[in-house]
Order: structure tokens, then sequence, then C-alpha cells
């Protein structure tokens, strides 16, 4: 099980770098503010509905890095008006505990003001080198992103980060109301 860790995406011309590190408790503000947005509500699975609710979604991002089956970093531009860095969104790596089979989940989210700036790919590009380079190819094959059909800026993200669609899934309720794709980013040979 790898400890807390600290990742870095370089700045592009129009967008400054990002540092993605485990959620801290500190991070519920920017957390509940970004919940505000009805967009991110639709796409991010069940809604944060004020302080409580994302003290505890903290939690359990960090009971996730305790049991070694669910990394969650808060993906954050670095600014310099801004010293701890503004929250920009979410990368979630998620592995069976046992590893049981030689796949894993990644999942996102992108905060409203951050759309359309290359975080979430490149977040995902982080987390991605990550974990191959954590986890030996006996442990992890490949990578399984899924997202609803009906939602195609999540398809994007995963084709820039070269996630190749697999196939459409079925419905899952709750989680999964509408059926989704697969996409799959194998280990690099």
């Amino acid at each position: 099980m790898p400890a807390a860790t600290t990742l870095r995406a370089d700045a592009t011309p129009s967008a400054p770098a990002l540092l993605l590190r485990p959620w801290r408790p500190a991070d519920v503000p920017a957390l509940v503010d970004a919940f505000r947005d009805p967009v991110l509500r639709r796409w991010a699975g069940p809604p944060l509905d004020g302080r409580a609710d994302a003290e505890q979604w903290v939690r359990d991002r960090e009971a996730g890095w305790e049991a070694g089956s669910r990394f969650g970093f808060a993906v954050l531009e670095e600014r310099a008006d801004v010293p701890q860095g503004e929250l920009a969104g979410q990368l979630i790596f998620k592995k069976d505990v046992g590893f049981t089979s030689r796949s894993a989940q990644v999942g996102y989210w992108t905060a409203a003001h951050a759309r359309g700036r290359g975080v979430a790919p490149r977040a995902l590009e982080a987390v991605t080198d990550w974990a191959f380079a954590t986890w030996g190819p006996d442990v992890l094959e490949r990578l399984e992103l899924l997202h609803q059909v009906d939602n195609p800026a999540s398809c994007r993200v995963a084709e820039k980060s070269r996630y190749v669609f697999d196939r459409v899934l079925p419905p899952a309720p709750p989680t999964f109301p509408r059926e989704g794709h697969l996409h799959i980013r194998a280990r690099p040979a």
C-alpha cells in the first residue's frame, strides 16, 4: 500500500501547474463551494449538501488511503495568489483490497471554474503514471474508466488521456442510471 502521495502536472501555455494530493479537512469549504454547481452534482455521484456531508466525504477519502483501496486526490491549480492552491477537481484511483484482479478504476470531476483548461486530462495522466509506477504488472495490467453515455466531456477526457473505448455497459442504478462507456488504458509495454 502506497503512502500518501503528492503528484504534479506541469503548466501549459494557458493553464497553471496542478498539484494532486490526498484530501484534507481544510478542503471542506472549497469542496462545498464546488458542489454548488448543478453540472458537477449531476455527474459526480451523490451530492454533497453542506459542510457535514463534505466533512464525511473527506473522512471517507482519508479512510480509503488508510485501507489501500481508494486513493482520492484533490486536484489544485497552483496560483501565486492562493498559496495552498485553488481546488480544481478530484481524481480517484480505486483498487479492490487484496488485488484479486489486475485492473483498477479511475474517475474524476472538475470544478466549474476549471473546466475547459485541460485539468482533467493532465490530472488523469499524472494518476495513471503513478498507478503503473506504484504497482507492477503482476498486480496492475490495466486501468478502467467508466462514464455515462450522455457525458461527452468525460468521453473527451478519456480519449485525450489515451483511454481506448472498449464497449457500452448496461445501466447499473443507482450509481450509473444510464448506459455507460468503458474506456481502458493498458500498461505500457
